[in-house]
């Protein structure tokens, strides 16, 4: 699994969404082509307001600037027609902005997220991404998350050990 620890405590890190700063959250804007595979952060922000015991909603700042936006989602029942005791925790959703892309932003905002998870005693982390052009796949797979052969809609889902023997 590769290595998703967060970096030294700096001016990288991640913040709660906050009168102060929800102006900035708002702003993150991914790339045009990319606008089609990922909700926008209002629209996050509105989700983590009707589900406040399960999202966890964050800005991504470096320094005083707002690069992007993570949302994690803890303790939900994944499916419970099929197994109302399948409880999950992940990624909800991810905006890096289309101007802070490929810095490695969203490479830190998912091991902090997912140290979160893990921090709160989850053996696991889950994602789901659209297919097709530009899907994130790749970025997922490389942080070591692996397809479960599960779709949540039309997305495929993954997930990812947090625990060191990666079972």
């Amino acid at each position: 699994m590769p290595a998703l620890n967060t970096p030294a405590p700096g001016p990288l890190r991640l913040e709660p969404v906050t009168a102060d700063n929800f102006d900035a959250v708002c702003a993150i804007r991914v790339r045009p082509d990319q606008a089609h595979l990922v909700s926008p952060v209002v629209k996050s922000l509105a989700e983590a307001y009707v589900h406040p015991a399960t999202a966890w909603p964050r800005a991504i700042v470096d320094g005083d600037e707002t690069v992007g936006f993570v949302m994690a989602f803890h303790d939900i029942v994944w499916d419970p027609a099929a197994d109302p005791d399948d409880r999950r925790s992940g990624i909800w959703r991810l905006n890096i902005d289309a101007r802070h892309q490929g810095k490695g932003y969203g490479r830190f905002a998912i091991g902090a997220a997912t140290g979160e998870i893990r921090a709160r005693g989850i053996p696991h982390a889950y994602v789901s991404w659209n297919t097709g052009t530009n899907s994130p796949e790749p970025f997922y797979l490389g942080l070591g998350f692996r397809p479960t052969g599960e779709l949540s809609g039309d997305q495929r889902v993954a997930r990812l050990s947090l625990i060191p023997d990666g079972t």
